[in-house]
């Protein structure tokens, strides 16, 4: 999951809108937090941001794909690559990040249903 640097430079400017972005390498890839709030992620030098049930429509009409770590068809339902369009527009891609902040700081409970079941309670 290389990511070049100059891509990842490029990424964080873009991301400028947003206020500070800080970035962590994380299994060969790059991992990126508003504060400490991880919303997004570069690997092989695509731009890949946190999706819920809501905002996840916007990604699949755009024709963006989720995140395959494993490259078949077990895919991470929680983050859509981002379009190249939305990518180079600095003022679409901070409205597009700020979501995925929102949806990344949402409780929990608000979060992306997995559909796996819950684990009982130990009593």
């Amino acid at each position: 999951m290389a990511v070049s640097p100059g891509f990842a430079e490029f990424v964080v400017a873009q991301l400028e809108g947003c206020g500070t972005i800080v970035t962590k390498k994380m299994f060969g890839g790059l991992g990126i937090y508003a504060g400490d709030v991880f919303f997004a992620f570069i690997a092989k030098d695509v731009l890949y941001l946190k999706v819920d049930d809501t905002t996840r429509r916007t990604f699949t009409r755009a024709g963006s794909r989720p995140f395959r770590p494993y490259g078949d068809e077990r895919a991470s339902l929680q983050y859509y690559e981002v379009p190249v369009s939305v990518l180079e527009d600095a003022d679409e891609l901070a409205k597009w990040a700020k979501r995925a902040i929102a949806t990344a700081s949402a409780p929990r409970t608000a979060r992306v249903r997995t559909g796996r079941r819950p684990r009982p309670r130990k009593r």
